[in-house]
């Protein structure tokens, strides 16, 4: 500030230091990180399907998630529900064989066609059935998906590679009705009451707690938490007389809550979902007939075009469709591939279960101990002896789980930010779970910010391999509205579709749920060997 003189006074001293003063104030209120507002209106960007309806100008960002919003929403059926004996059942419908043949050889495809029927025995007409496809061999402990065409008449076909000889089996799984699919779609994006989530904030020795959210309706004075790289914001009802960068740790549950009716809800009775569809055809014989599948010849390298399904598992063991996947059995065939290499893991549960794993690959390694609070606090492992360190961290808000503390909290995308990259860093990232419950743009969002995140590493350490790691599906939660392998299954198809053409690999482990037929949130611990195995097949 100027200091002004008047004839015959000294410089106005105090009114500098009361300045002063207030700035120092004002400085302390806009801590970097945290911010305040008065009201909500003041500062909120609608989210983006708002804005366009709205008309409010939308930034490049805010056009590609209703781009892509858009395209998957065209994918989904409309099936209002007036009388559940009107929606699909798996009992009254029927799968037979497309065009049989006398004799089936490895290699050759088998098409299966599955007719819908409602619980009265009428046709359905329409498609938007939520259909899971796999074939299997339990006694060569192999497994592959199917891809499932929706002819939008109440029909499908369902194709299958025939990967082994011996008998193979075909499960048809509804997992969720037409009218069910409508309804949870409509259902997740329709509010963000699903979770509550819990701030607390520290005022001397006392905790004060206090709600927080993605999004509120309200004129209380809100804490702003937005992430500077990305445009992502989080909001705290703001305590009184108590900062808002005094926020120190987070909790969320479920809300007592649904957007589904009563009559919605009642589609999804434990007993009408994940049923088997009625087959009119026995287990299959294949044969060899002297083929050669020479699927996967090429080393797997980060930027290669996956395809679905990606590869197949017999003997328990993951067989790639497109890259050659090496299998790091003995330590002779690790060490150079981990010598000296520094790995982030950055994401939920089912990547922290690739550290915990990681010691079955690399024994010298020995945890640091961080100290965490609680199964979310962030895990370093170290081999001194190789020069080798793997590291988990935990995404970024909406994250799921009780009393996770601030401080350790970053998101993805500046956690990569921060990441100098060379030729011995390697970054696998997933998301998914935890988002289940929040309406899809947000995830959408999320995912191109860290696609961009990506794009920067890359650029400044072209070197760097980054990999993906997709969600994986999970058991038939009795919360469907919440935590749906449907509401994953559009992640899936919103993550293909926004990381297509980046130079990065792909672990798909969406793929390798579904042939491996793991009903869990985490996976038995043979599937999440493979998906490390393909993991280091791109870094080595």
């Amino acid at each position: 500030m100027l200091l002004v003189a008047v004839k015959g006074k000294k410089p106005i001293v105090a009114l500098v230091i009361i300045t002063c003063i207030l700035l120092t104030y004002y400085s302390l209120q806009t801590y970097p990180f945290f911010s305040k507002v008065k009201h909500f209106s003041d500062f909120y960007r609608d989210s983006a399907v708002d804005q366009h309806k709205a008309k409010i100008p939308a930034t490049e960002t805010d056009l590609e998630i209703i781009e892509i919003f858009n395209e998957i929403d065209k994918t989904i059926h409309n099936a209002p529900i007036n009388d559940l004996n009107h929606t699909t059942s798996a009992e009254k419908s029927q799968a037979t064989i497309l065009n049989p043949k006398d004799k089936y050889c490895t290699g050759d495809n088998l098409t299966v066609q599955i007719d819908v029927y409602d619980f009265s025995g009428n046709r359905k007409e329409h498609g938007g059935d939520f259909i899971r496809a796999r074939i299997y061999s339990p006694d060569v402990k192999a497994g592959a998906s199917g891809i499932i065409l929706d002819l939008k008449n109440g029909s499908y076909y369902v194709t299958f590679t025939l990967f082994w000889e011996g008998k193979v089996r075909v499960s048809l799984l509804l997992i969720h009705p037409s009218e069910g699919v409508s309804a949870l779609w409509r259902a997740r994006n329709k509010g963000y009451k699903n979770v509550y989530w819990t701030g607390q904030f520290v005022n001397g020795t006392h905790g004060i707690y206090t709600e927080c959210g993605l999004k509120f309706n309200t004129t209380q004075e809100l804490c702003e938490y937005p992430n500077h790289c990305d445009g992502e914001r989080f909001y705290c009802i703001k305590p009184e007389r108590v900062p808002c960068y005094e926020l120190k740790a987070m909790s969320s549950s479920i809300r007592a809550h649904s957007y589904l009716t009563d009559l919605e809800k009642s589609i999804f009775h434990m007993s009408n979902n994940g049923v088997e569809i009625k087959k009119k055809f026995e287990p299959i014989d294949v044969m060899n007939c002297n083929s050669t599948l020479t699927f996967g010849q090429e080393k797997c390298k980060t930027g290669m075009s996956s395809r679905f399904p990606s590869g197949y598992f017999y003997e328990n063991l993951w067989r790639s469709l497109f890259c050659n996947v090496s299998y790091y059995e003995n330590e002779e065939l690790l060490n150079p591939c981990i010598q000296g290499k520094l790995i982030y893991l950055m994401g939920d549960s089912t990547l922290l279960q690739w550290i915990h794993h990681f010691p079955k690959f690399a024994k010298g390694l020995r945890y640091f101990d961080l100290h965490p609070n609680d199964w979310h606090g962030n895990r370093v492992a170290l081999d001194m002896d190789r020069n080798f360190r793997i590291q988990w961290t935990k995404h970024g808000l909406p994250f799921l789980a009780t009393n996770f503390p601030m401080s350790d909290y970053a998101c993805i995308t500046n956690q990569i930010n921060h990441l100098a990259g060379d030729s011995y860093t390697a970054v696998v990232i997933t998301l998914g779970q935890h988002l289940r419950p929040i309406p899809l743009e947000v995830f959408i969002r999320r995912v191109i910010n860290i696609r961009q995140a990506v794009e920067r590493l890359l650029r400044r350490a072209p070197q760097t391999k980054v990999i993906i790691k997709m969600g994986n599906t999970r058991e038939l939660h009795p919360d469907v509205e919440h935590f749906s392998d449907f509401h994953g299954y559009v992640q899936y198809l919103a993550t293909t579709r926004i990381l297509q053409g980046l130079n990065v690999g792909v672990v798909d482990a969406w793929d390798m749920t579904i042939a491996s037929a793991s009903q869990l949130c985490h996976p038995p611990e043979y599937v999440v060997h493979n998906q490390i195995n393909m993991f280091l097949s791109y870094i080595c």
